[in-house]
Formats: C-alpha cells, structure tokens, sequence
C-alpha cells in the first residue's frame, strides 16, 4: 500500500514538474537518452501530413506535437508517405475499420505496425510514440448519437479501444523497441464539439473509460520500456486555464475551413483542419493565442506545448 502511495505521489509530482517547465517554455535538462529515429503510429494527433496536411492550421510551422518532440532531440521525421518513419493517418482508428469518416481504406494503427514490421526492424536506439483514441472517441460517440449503439455499447467499445491499443504497445515492445511513449486520447469533454453537440460529460466518460484501460493493461509492462504521456492532463490545463500558457481563447475553433464532406467524422459541413490554412482563420485572429484549430484537434501552438510537455515527463523518466 505504501509502495503504490509512493509511486502515485511521484507520478503527480513529475505532472506538476513537467506543467510548471511546460508554461515556462520548455525543460532545459538533457534526456539520458538520444533517440537515432522515430517511428509513429496513430491518429489524427499524431499525422503529420500523410494525405499533405495536418489536423491543424497548416502555416508552414513545426504543427505536430511529434514534430516537435523529434525535434527537441535533433531528430527530423517525416511521413512514411514521403519516405520518412511516421505512419500516423487522420481518423484512423486502433483496430477497427472503417475510420472515424466512413473510409475502409485508412489503415488503423494496427495495420500501420503490420506495415512498418514487414520491411523494417526496431533499433535500440528508436523512440517509438503511439499515439491514438480520438478517431475511436469520436466513430463510437457518433454511432451514439445516430442510435446505432446504445450507451453501455459505446462505454464497452470505448473500454475495448483502450486493451486494443495497450495490446499494440505489447507487441512493439515483443518485436523489439526498447522505448515506446504512448498517449491515448485527450479529453473530448472539453472541445468545442462537446459544447457544440452538448455532451461534455459523455465524452468525458468516453475518454475515462479508454485512457484507465489502456494504463490498467500497460502497467505490467513498467516504465523501464513504456511511459505514457496523459495528454489529457496537458490539454485540460490549456482548456481550463488558458491565460498561463499563452492561450486567449479555448471554447472557440480558430478555423473556418467547411469540409463538405466527413472531414473529421463528426458530420458533413463541419470545419476540418485538415484543409486550414492562414489564409480560413477567424478574422483577426492569432493562432498562437487558440487552443483548437477545428472542434476537436489543436493548433499548432497547442501542438508544440504538446510535445514540450511530452518531452519534459520523457526526461525525468528515462
């Protein structure tokens, strides 16, 4: 009982640590490790331009919290779709198909380890990042919503996405990777699209039930190999309070791009950050002072406070 009070107390006193570096700017302290590469499998979170863009306002800059994270080591990543080592796809889901707007053709995160294992090995100087669960957040909410699942369907599913996704970090870790970071999904509760649709509690459930999942079936493995990072956590503080990380606005997406489509697989004509640019912002708005860049995935700022945060907890753990 001690031993687990101990251990709790050092998690939240490195979350405190890291929040306090990650509103300053950024931790000065060296890692102790120096990753050659980065491989990435996920969603929308993590993609950094698979299809060319990003889920974000796309201006040009370091947009992605992997992007960042990389670069905080002197590591360039790229999409596998341009030769480099990130398979992270917009509204890919863990293990189901299809994703979170209705295409089969999106490989899910588990194809994506198929992918990368059937030409190419772990080195044991990788950081491996898995980062997943908004795309299956928002799938089952919609389901829902459209009344093809009931509620304790949508609580199982979401339960299922977290041992899914948990299972894929045991699986990387069994062929190889020695330091594997993994995130399930933020808080949908606190986007504008939980306003938009009024189900804040919901999806904060939603993500509850996805995230203690994914960290009940991790736990076993230990943090010698495995840490996860609670972007959760991280995005709630930027919701919640955002005047002390630099943010003025985070209830409102500071895109005005209108996907006629599926976009991001919250329904037809809504805003897809995947097609913003500076040129479909709000007018006069600065996306250095937002939070989100579409109802649900975050700005570029929020991206690179992301992997700030990331790469603070990276460091005071290995």
């Amino acid at each position: 009982m001690a031993a687990n009070w101990m251990r709790r107390t050092f998690v939240a006193a490195a979350c405190a640590s890291a929040a306090l570096l990650t509103a300053c700017g950024s931790s000065s302290v060296d890692s102790a490790i120096s990753p050659d590469r980065f491989v990435v499998f996920g969603d929308g979170l993590a993609d950094q331009g698979q299809l060319g863009t990003s889920f974000t306002v796309n201006d040009g800059s370091v947009n992605n919290w992997t992007s960042q994270l990389a670069a905080r080591y002197d590591v360039k990543l790229t999409p596998a779709s341009k030769g480099g080592w990130n398979y992270a796809y917009g509204n890919a889901r863990i293990s189901q198909s299809p994703d979170a707007a209705g295409n089969a053709s999106t490989p899910t995160v588990v194809k994506q380890i198929d992918t990368f294992l059937a030409a190419n090995k772990f080195a044991d100087n990788d950081m491996v990042v898995i980062s997943a669960g908004v795309s299956d957040v928002i799938a089952n909410t919609m389901a829902f919503i459209n009344g093809t699942i009931t509620q304790d369907q949508l609580m199982a599913n979401a339960t299922q996405a977290g041992a899914d996704l948990a299972a894929q970090v045991t699986r990387v870790i069994n062929a190889g990777a020695k330091h594997v970071v993994v995130t399930g999904t933020f808080d949908l509760g606190r986007t504008p699209w939980a306003k938009q649709i009024d189900k804040e509690q919901l999806l904060t459930q939603v993500m509850l039930a996805l995230n203690n999942r994914l960290k009940i079936d991790i736990n076993p493995l230990g943090g010698k190999q495995v840490l996860y990072i609670d972007a959760a956590y991280q995005v709630n503080l930027f919701q919640g309070n955002p005047g002390a990380y630099g943010f003025q606005n985070s209830d409102t997406a500071i895109c005005t791009s209108v996907d006629a489509g599926a976009g991001i697989g919250t329904g037809n004509n809504r805003v897809n950050s995947a097609l913003c640019t500076p040129n479909t912002l709000l007018p006069n708005a600065d996306p250095i002072r937002y939070v989100f860049s579409d109802n649900v995935y975050l700005t570029p700022e929020a991206n690179r406070r992301l992997g700030e945060y990331a790469r603070d907890i990276i460091v005071l753990q290995w």
